[in-house]
């Protein structure tokens, strides 16, 4: 009886070990915590690292990085291992004492980036930061259901447009666009000018049907929106979607942004990281992530492996002197941020 007792038990036993190992067979060598922008990384990329390297992702996203950022200050230091913040945000970052250093010996392909995207102003000698993709906020027209010629931002304040358009729930974004619609800076601080780039923000009001930075590029497919101020690969996958729906270049100069990975500090899983930010940096996990959410490669290794169908593609692959002729977003002072705050509060009321 008690060797019967002793074989159902070991039998038992061998089949939780199995069970477990079943379900814990990306997590042998641990775990990493990233907090990323939604629609923006592929899951077959992060499943093929998670293959590769034994470490199970928990994946969390946000929508904009002020979103991240509020995120980031309300948990305790240690709850992310990697964030994937906008420019201005990782210069705001980097002031703010936030982020861990890059193990540069550990980031062997970052050698892959062309040299374009690399020492930018926000983040000197990429100490903190890598790229990881970039774009811009233009315009989406569904040409068979708009008459109005539009070339810019400005054109998007047009009465005649009310109740069609989705636009960013970005106040960054918004505001910019607004202020290059007039001429004037997306960092703009001059409180007078502020004033007058309220003024004219609030006539958006009546257009706006949907705020939307997750998928944005739903209401233009499905017909529920004519008009987009939208991320560029939104635009692209609408265009793939439904031909009658074009992509337009801000005439007054685009919102230009390039997103970076980022360790926070305090990371409990910083090794993890670092392997996991190197593996983004590969062509092949590059090409993965271009090929689900077709934003600009700073990869330049995985660009001249793209296919005519990316690299001729102007929505996809942004041309040179759209990004020459727009504008980063800065981080602003406190002060002005809190003006910011208050104008997308109104707008959206």
């Amino acid at each position: 009886m008690m060797k019967k007792l002793v074989s159902v038990m070991t039998s038992i036993l061998m089949v939780s070990m199995l069970l477990c190992g079943c379900g814990g067979s990306k997590a042998k060598n641990g775990e990493l915590n990233v907090f990323i922008w939604t629609e923006y990384v592929s899951e077959s990329a992060i499943k093929a690292f998670e293959d590769e390297y034994g470490i199970k992702v928990n994946v969390s996203t946000y929508s904009s990085n002020e979103d991240m950022l509020s995120k980031l200050k309300s948990e305790s230091e240690g709850t992310y291992d990697v964030l994937l913040p906008s420019d201005y945000a990782v210069e705001y970052l980097i002031a703010q004492d936030k982020l861990e250093k890059i193990d540069r010996q550990v980031m062997t392909n970052l050698s892959c980036i062309s040299d374009a995207y690399l020492d930018q102003p926000y983040d000197p000698g990429n100490e903190y930061s890598v790229p990881y993709e970039g774009g811009v906020a233009c315009i989406a027209v569904n040409t068979a259901k708009v008459d109005k010629e539009i070339t810019g931002y400005a054109d998007l304040f047009d009465p005649a447009l009310a109740g069609q358009e989705v636009v960013l729930d970005d106040n960054r974004a918004v505001i910019g666009m607004t202020a290059r619609s007039m001429g004037y800076s997306m960092n703009e601080t001059d409180r007078a000018k502020l004033a007058e780039i309220q003024d004219k923000l609030l006539t958006l009001k009546e257009n706006v049907k949907l705020y939307d930075s997750d998928s944005p590029k739903s209401a233009l497919i499905s017909g529920d929106c004519t008009v987009g101020m939208i991320w560029s690969a939104e635009v692209a996958l609408a265009m793939d979607e439904n031909p009658d729906i074009k992509i337009v270049y801000p005439k007054e100069g685009a919102y230009v942004f390039l997103d970076n990975w980022v360790v926070p500090k305090g990371a409990k899983n910083y090794d993890n990281a670092m392997k996991f930010i190197n593996y983004m940096l590969s062509p092949e996990a590059a090409k993965m992530n271009i090929a689900d959410f077709p934003y600009l490669c700073p990869n330049s290794e995985a660009l001249a492996q793209m296919g005519d169908e990316y690299v001729s593609n102007t929505a996809k692959n942004v041309p040179a002197d759209v990004i020459s002729g727009g504008e980063f977003v800065k981080y602003l002072d406190p002060d002005t941020l809190a003006v910011y705050d208050e104008m997308w509060t109104k707008l959206k009321e």
